[in-house]
């Protein structure tokens, strides 16, 4: 039976309305304006970024002023390269008194001793420095098409070894929702995890507990941002962990 006419208009009136709210939504979401892990996060007493070359020059001391207390910064990617801003961010940001780590964007496409070696030869080993990371995600062609647990591990296992060995603690390694299913389930219990989640709060999904956890990547930070990238990916510590037990010895 069709519609009353009057019916029918509430109805396209209703639709329209909800739709405009929705696009909305989308639009302050992707912006940053609205993030609704941002409430979540807001519980936790401890915050960090991560920061890259696309970040820009970073204005550390204002940073600092903004109640944040750590910051891992990219060093190298792969067997080879290194981040352009690495040398600058990381003496900057230590004269600012903020904690500061190195991290390492994992390739699937070389040896894992050979990344180590990269890492290593890149971030000097200094008593007080955070842990090193290794960033373990999808990237490029390999998204959606993750590479072989196997494959994977006989990379991660010696790069994680090695940078133990050299740095004298247990790697953190960050990793996103997809790769964690793919490669970390009930493994690597001596590892910290630092799990992306930035639509709802972080669920591990063998529930392990995390230590790190990405909540936002479209944050907005005074003394951060570049033509690149405006916006800066910001981090909380687990309430369960200390940012000491992250320490370099």
């Amino acid at each position: 039976m069709p519609l009353a006419p009057a019916r029918r208009r509430r109805v396209l009136i209703g639709s329209a309305v909800f739709a405009c709210l929705a696009l909305i939504t989308t639009v302050l979401v992707y912006t940053g304006v609205v993030m609704p892990t941002r409430l979540f996060a807001a519980k936790y007493d401890v915050r960090g970024i991560d920061v890259s070359h696309h970040n820009g020059a970073v204005d550390w001391p204002r940073v600092a002023e903004q109640d944040i207390a750590f910051a891992w910064i990219k060093a190298t990617e792969g067997s080879a390269h290194v981040d352009s801003r690495f040398s600058a961010n990381w003496a900057e940001a230590q004269r600012a008194g903020i904690a500061t780590g190195a991290y390492h964007f994992m390739s699937f496409e070389s040896p894992g001793s050979d990344q180590a070696h990269n890492m290593i030869a890149t971030v000097p080993r200094v008593a007080g420095m955070l842990a090193p990371v290794v960033d373990l995600e999808p990237y490029g062609s390999f998204k959606g098409n993750l590479p072989p647990a196997a494959e994977v591990r006989a990379i991660l296992d010696p790069l994680l070894d090695a940078l133990e060995d050299h740095y004298g603690i247990a790697p953190v390694i960050y990793t996103t929702p997809s790769a964690y299913r793919a490669y970390l389930v009930d493994a690597y219990p001596d590892n910290p995890i630092w799990f992306r989640s930035v639509a709802w709060p972080p669920r591990v999904p063998d529930g392990r507990d995390w230590t790190i956890w990405q909540y936002s990547n479209r944050d907005r930070l005074d003394g951060v941002g570049s033509e690149d990238e405006a916006y800066v990916d910001m981090n909380v510590l687990s309430d369960e962990v200390s940012l000491d037990s992250l320490v370099v010895p």
